[in-house]
This record gives C-alpha cells, sequence and structure tokens, in this order.
C-alpha cells in the first residue's frame, strides 16, 4: 500500500474515501501532498487527478506516481469538460478560497457530485477559546495562528447550510467528525462537530 495505510490518513479524509466507489473518476482540488488520492488509487482503482497550488504538493504528488496539474482554483476548472468526472473533492480548503460558491458550482459542472469538508468554528471548543481569550481561535485540524496561517475565512456548519440554500447547492448527504470519531447528524453538529463532510448534487 506503498505506507499510505488508513493509520495514516486523517480522519476526515478517511471518510470521504468511504463515499468513493471502486474505478469512479475523481478529481481533488487543493489535493496537497496527495495522501488522499494515492489511498484511492491503492483501495479503490480510481482514475485519480489532482489540482494543487504549492509547487512543494505538486513535487510530493508526483513522487506518488499522480497525475496532478499546478493551478489557482479561482481560476476556475475551464480546462475541464462538463461531467467528465464522477466525483470531485475538495478537502479542508474551502477556508481558503475567495469566491467558493463559484468553486462548488464549477465542481459540480464538471463532476456529477462534489464532497466538501472543512472544519468547523462553530465548534464548542473554538466558540469557549474566543469567550476566555478574546483571540480569534485556531480551527480545528488547521493548527496554524491567524497572521501566519494563508488567509482563512471561518465557516461554521450552519453558515454552510445557509451558503447552500442561498446559491441553490442541494445537501445530499451530510457526515460529521468530532475528532476521528463519528456522531449522529440529529446531534447539535454546529456545537459538536470538529469537521463537516458534505455531499453536494
Amino acid at each position: 500500500n506503498n505506507g499510505h495505510n488508513q493509520a495514516t490518513l486523517r480522519a476526515d479524509l478517511l471518510a470521504i474515501a468511504e463515499f468513493i466507489q471502486p474505478n469512479e473518476r475523481v478529481l481533488d482540488l487543493g489535493c496537497g501532498d496527495g495522501t488522499l488520492l494515492r489511498h484511492l488509487l491503492d483501495t479503490r482503482q480510481i482514475t485519480g487527478r489532482g489540482v494543487e497550488l504549492s509547487e512543494a504538493g505538486v513535487l510530493a504528488c508526483v513522487r506518488k506516481g499522480i497525475s496532478v496539474r499546478q493551478g489557482d482554483l479561482h481560476e476556475g476548472l475551464g480546462d475541464y469538460p462538463d461531467r467528465s468526472f464522477d466525483t470531485v473533492i475538495l478537502s479542508y480548503t474551502i477556508p481558503y478560497l475567495n469566491d467558493p460558491a463559484f468553486i462548488i458550482k464549477e465542481m459540480l459542472r464538471v463532476g456529477l457530485r462534489a464532497i466538501v469538508s472543512f472544519p468547523n468554528w462553530g465548534h464548542w471548543h473554538c466558540r469557549l477559546s474566543l469567550l476566555l481569550t478574546g483571540r480569534v481561535p485556531e480551527a480545528p485540524g488547521l493548527p496554524q495562528p491567524w497572521d501566519s496561517a494563508p488567509r482563512t475565512r471561518p465557516l461554521t456548519v450552519q453558515d454552510f447550510v445557509v451558503f447552500c440554500n442561498e446559491n441553490q447547492i442541494r445537501i445530499f448527504n451530510q457526515v460529521y467528525l468530532q475528532g476521528a470519531r463519528r456522531i449522529p447528524a440529529r446531534f447539535d453538529k454546529n456545537l459538536r462537530a470538529t469537521t463537516a463532510i458534505f455531499e453536494l448534487i
């Protein structure tokens, strides 16, 4: 398995992998070092492609044998025809986007569905941290101080649901994690989930 077993995969990436069927055509936007795509290639025999802005990420993907293109998501996905992928993934990248509605609509143009994951700034620990310290909290899974991290737009589960409704984006499925553990959607996920994963169609 080239060392990319389940033990080395981030919890949200493992949860995303469960959505993917064997032999799917998958595009991973902001694919980083290609860990998720390599896992899917090894375990689901997908046809996988990645888009990554950082040169270090692109080189890491190439070393893993992944088909990757260096590109800025803000320029859109014009290189890809309509419905050319089964699934388009955007994991832990949406807080960095200037125009998330444009990107998600592009994802749904080139893919039959989109899977979006993000750290939930509505989690009780973030709320308590802001209340007690008066400082912007670090999001779960994004452990960088605000002044050294790339510019982010904090968002919560509730923010994203409202965003989808306002942009006529249909939420088909939702998975919520508290750390590495799934929590039922009926619980107060905006307060309890550290990570949210949405399947959009």
